[in-house]
């Protein structure tokens, strides 16, 4: 009998209202070929997400595609991030990307950083 390691990928998704906000913003830039999820580290909690329009790609980058629109990840951000949906929200004249990060154990208060445990 032959044992084997399953890792499942779940990728990195976005809402329909995330999709629409990103549409648009790349039709106003055709040498980008789509969004970056990237974490740094910073924050009270550890890290924080930071999202860049994407010109040339990387041989570590993964790419996952939401509605037409490519959503790429490092490969070493991918453990961190794995099953993050990201939504465009709008408090009062505010709009923002907000990321729901299974991975996260714990936010800072003001929801700008996170820490996985």
């Amino acid at each position: 009998m032959k044992t084997e390691t399953f890792t499942p990928t779940i990728g990195v998704t976005m809402t329909p209202t995330a999709v629409n906000h990103v549409r648009k913003q790349l039709a106003k830039k055709p040498e980008a070929r789509g969004i970056r999820l990237a974490i740094k580290k910073s924050g009270c909690s550890g890290f924080k997400y930071e999202t860049q329009w994407v010109e040339d790609t990387g041989a570590d980058d993964e790419v996952f595609s939401v509605d037409g629109v490519d959503i790429y990840v490092k490969k070493e951000h991918l453990p961190m991030v794995n099953g993050t949906e990201i939504d465009f929200v709008t408090q009062g004249v505010n709009s923002m990307f907000e990321f729901r990060n299974p991975n996260a154990t714990a936010e800072c208060g003001c929801g700008e950083s996170f820490t996985t445990a």
